[in-house]
């Protein structure tokens, strides 16, 4: 997920407790999708379709975040 602010990830993953936050979050929702698409974990069309788009406004706001961070450092 986005390469192009892997060395501003690293830095800042641990460090900023927000951000981290929202990172993690976002990495346990895609195994649970993934979890639930392979059939390992019981559940409806409808319930990953939620997981799939709170997923993706997790990542919306870790790329909104990324972008503050970078802006504040040029």
């Amino acid at each position: 997920m986005f390469p192009e602010y892997r060395d501003l990830i690293t830095k800042i993953k641990g460090q900023d407790l927000h951000f981290t936050r929202l990172f993690d979050k976002h990495n346990e929702l895609d195994q649970r999708i993934k979890n639930m698409e392979a059939r390992i974990v019981a559940a409806t069309m409808q319930e990953i379709e939620m997981l799939k788009k709170e997923k993706l406004l997790l990542k919306d706001q870790i790329y909104a975040h990324l972008r503050r961070l970078e802006g504040a450092q040029a």
